[in-house]
Parts: C-alpha cells; sequence; structure tokens
C-alpha cells in the first residue's frame, strides 16, 4: 500500500521522538510520521538499574505519550529499503511511504565481540526492547556467578547494579589497565574500581576474554592469563555500533566512525533531504574534529532538535561545534562526570596544556550528614587559556559541576572567567562559595598559562 507524509522519522527513540517534537513545533502544517520496529521501547541509560534498582523492569519503559499529544502518527514496521530517487520507503509490512524529509534515528546495535563460544546460551547482549530485557533479567537472576564483559559506563554500571543482587557473585573484567579509560585520567578510574572493589565486584584489567567455555551453554570463561573461571551468564557491557545498514542501503556515505556522516544540521552527504541523528550518525569532536564512537542520549536529543527545527530551512543557525562527550555515572553513591578532552588525550592530540587539581568537600559545612570528599580537575590550553576539558568525582553535586563544565567548554570559557563564576550554593547541595570547586581549580593554573 501507498501513503504519504511530510516529515518521515525512522526510528522511536529519544532521538526519533524528540525530532518529531520538535518538527511540530516548527512546522505545525506538516504530516509527520515516526515508524518503529521496537515495540515496547526502553529508556537507554536506565537499562542498568532494571535488574535491582526499580521496582519492576516497566519501569523503564520508553513513554511515546508526547507523540500522540503533538497528533504525530506512529507506525508499527520496519524500513527495509530507501529510494533516495523516487523519495519513498518500503517496509517489511509491503508498504511503501513517500516522503519529502526524511529523518534516519535508527539507533545502535550491541557489539559483539569474536570471541569463541560466545553464541552460547547464557550469554546476553543488551538490545533496547522491553521484552528481551524482562527475559535477560529473570535469567540472570537465577545465576550465583555472573561475568560483566566491559569496562566503560555500561560494563561498569552493570557490574555495580548485579552486586545489588543478594548471593549474586560478579567480576568484571576489561582488556584495558584502568576501567572507564576512554573518558577519564586514572586517578579517575581508580577511583571508580575501588569503589567496585569495596562492593565486592571481581575486577580484571589488563585482560582478555579468550574463549566462553560449555557443552551449549556457558560453564565457564578462559582469560588471556590462562585462567579459567566458572560462570552461570555473561553480560556485554562493551558498547554498541550505529545501526546503519539501512543508510548503506541507500548509497548514503558512513564517516570514519561508522556512522551515517552529517553536517552541523544533521543533512546527510550527498542528500539534503535526509537527515542522520543519534547513535547511527558519525560524531566528531568538540576540538580535534576526528570522529569519536560517543553514544549518549543527551548528544542524540540535542542532534534531534537541530534537525527538527531545520527540516525545511535553517531556522536555528549553529557553528559546526562537535561533541564535547560529556558524560556521568554513579557507583554506589560515587558520581563520576566528564566533559571535553582528558589530559592524556589532549596530550597525545599535541595540545600544550596546562592542568589545575583540587581537591574539596560537596557540602559546607564538612560536618553536614551525607558530606563527600572529591576531587575536580581542569584542563586548559597553556596560550589562550581556553577550557579544553573537565573531569570530577564527588556525590550528587558533581552531576551540577559537570555540566557547568560542558557548558564553558561549549562556550570557549577561560580560566579567567570560570574563576570569576556566579553560582548558586546551599550547604546541602553544594561547596561553599568560598571554597567552590570549579572557582579553585581555575585559580590552580595560575602561574602556568
Amino acid at each position: 500500500m501507498e501513503k504519504k507524509t511530510d516529515i518521515l522519522i525512522i526510528g522511536a527513540g529519544p532521538a526519533g521522538i524528540v525530532c518529531a517534537v520538535t518538527a511540530r513545533k516548527y512546522y505545525p502544517s506538516k504530516s509527520i510520521i515516526v515508524m518503529k520496529d521496537v515495540a515496547e521501547g526502553v529508556i537507554p541509560c536506565g537499562i542498568p538499574y532494571m535488574f535491582a534498582s526499580l521496582n519492576k523492569p516497566e519501569e523503564n519503559k520508553l513513554g511515546m505519550a508526547s507523540l500522540e499529544n503533538n497528533n504525530i502518527q506512529v507506525v508499527m514496521d520496519k524500513a527495509v529499503k530507501i529510494d533516495r530517487k523516487e523519495k519513498t520507503v518500503e517496509t517489511a509490512g509491503k508498504d511503501r511511504y513517500f516522503y519529502e524529509k526524511l529523518v534516519l534515528a535508527t539507533g545502535s546495535t550491541p557489539v559483539v565481540l569474536p570471541i569463541k563460544g560466545i553464541d552460547k546460551e547464557g550469554v546476553y547482549p543488551i538490545n533496547k526492547e522491553m521484552g528481551y530485557l524482562k527475559n535477560i533479567i529473570e535469567q540472570v537472576k537465577r545465576c550465583k556467578n555472573v561475568l560483566v564483559i566491559g569496562g566503560g559506563f555500561i560494563g561498569v554500571e552493570f557490574a555495580d547494579e548485579l552486586s545489588k543482587i543478594s548471593g549474586m557473585k560478579v567480576s568484571l573484567v576489561e582488556i584495558l589497565p584502568n576501567l572507564l579509560a576512554n573518558s577519564f585520567d586514572p586517578e579517575f578510574s581508580q577511583a571508580a574500581e575501588a569503589r567496585l572493589r569495596e562492593k565486592g565486584v571481581n575486577i580484571l584489567v589488563n585482560t582478555r576474554v579468550e574463549e566462553i567455555i560449555g557443552k551449549d551453554k556457558v560453564e565457564k570463561v578462559k582469560f588471556s592469563d590462562g585462567r579459567e573461571i566458572p560462570f552461570e551468564a555473561i553480560v556485554l557491557g562493551i558498547g554498541s555500533k550505529p545501526n546503519v545498514e539501512l543508510a548503506v542501503g541507500a548509497g548514503l556515505e558512513l564517516g570514519s566512525c561508522k556512522g551515517v556522516l552529517a553536517d552541523e544540521y544533521m543533512r546527510t552527504s550527498g542528500d539534503p533531504d535526509i537527515f542522520a541523528i543519534g547513535d547511527c550518525a558519525c560524531k566528531r569532536d568538540f576540538y580535534t574534529r576526528k570522529a569519536i564512537p560517543v553514544m549518549l542520549a543527551s548528544t542524540a536529543t540535542a542532534e534531534a532538535r537541530i534537525a527538527g527545527a531545520n527540516l525545511y530551512q535553517i531556522k536555528v543557525v549553529r557553528e559546526n561545534k562537535g561533541t564535547i562527550a560529556i558524560y556521568s555515572t554513579y557507583i554506589d553513591g560515587l558520581v563520576l562526570g566528564s566533559a571535553g578532552l582528558t589530559e592524556k588525550t589532549a596530550r597525545e592530540e599535541g595540545f600544550e596544556i596546562v592542568v589545575g587539581n583540587i581537591e574539596g568537600v560537596d557540602k559546607h559545612p564538612v560536618s553536614l550528614p551525607g558530606a563527600c570528599k572529591g576531587k575536580i580537575k581542569l584542563i586548559f590550553s597553556k596560550q589562550s587559556g581556553i577550557i579544553l576539558g573537565g573531569q570530577v568525582s564527588c556525590g550528587m553535586s558533581c552531576a551540577q559541576m559537570i555540566n557547568i563544565i560542558g557548558i564553558a567548554i561549549q562556550k570557549r570559557m577561560s580560566a579567567t572567567e570560570l574563576e570569576t563564576l556566579q553560582v548558586a550554593t546551599h550547604p546541602y547541595l553544594t561547596s561553599a562559595p568560598t571554597m567552590f570547586p570549579i572557582v579553585l581549580a581555575a585559580q590552580d593554573v595560575y602561574g602556568k598559562i
């Protein structure tokens, strides 16, 4: 059956939903269809917490009410082919949709490493689908020995969450020397590792999984150091790769990170009527402009708003700024945040830098209940004094501090501007105004610039 719409968005994750709602605000007379091939989606960042923190997995359901409230049609089908010349999309249900503007928000798929035995029963990739995840949760909770592969954000959060399940012994394996090594310098990575060890997680760094052993189901794992350890289940927390099958079939160009290449307005290369947003789109670093494998809902929704506003005309003018790669994570009360370049990455890229470091407490006075000692690190260009990146570790106030640092990076603020930052403070919510960590870390670079 042939159908027509002005705007067709393929994918109903955070990027697809936000793009559709934004497009409705800017183009109220246009017809909009969001096509999804997952019956019941989930909030991606909340997936680890479906295992223990939430009362039931359904509490992490991705809501669709914003689409219904904005008169946006939702279609359950799978797009299988794009005809750019005819401006049509064919579906698995044998329908053919004509479009004026097409947005690819097809997301990502779990990475599955080429490990011998990884296809055995009891090995669980993480798909963003409620029914699939409910089955995994049910199976994993029956196990006593569980291995998480991958020491990035996903793996660390899974290890933390699984360690809350009574009677479960959790191990975490990472091939790099430190956990969270792509986003934090060693002193912050080590804080995460120490907190997980305190919770009883067995951490194996500088270690590779060589083979998953068992007849049909997981029985044990052989590691690169020769050890063989018994496990009943393995959770793959090794990240995702862009889902670009549909884009490749349409002849759209990919970037070096294997995502769909798009400009600063999220228009794909060679076809201004097709946009790519979210995990399926290639990301470029804010300062180096190199392709980076960043897949964050915050980045995806920012791209979605840019695309939704600019589908027909450039209404929201945007500089070609790139992605600052801003992260935060929570490990049993320890909050870690990172934005922009780490010290290690900045030096590897050839930046001449100075670094400000400070330790402090996230409440004032420090004797208040729940006060947490932490640290902050800011990286600046030595010549210009412009901030390049920052990392924080402490309690809940880290969430607002890393977002301040993220804004500072986007606005290319200097050490002087950060030293004179005006912020709201409160004894229970922040450090003292006389000892605000971002200000002190900026002051720490004086004499070095």
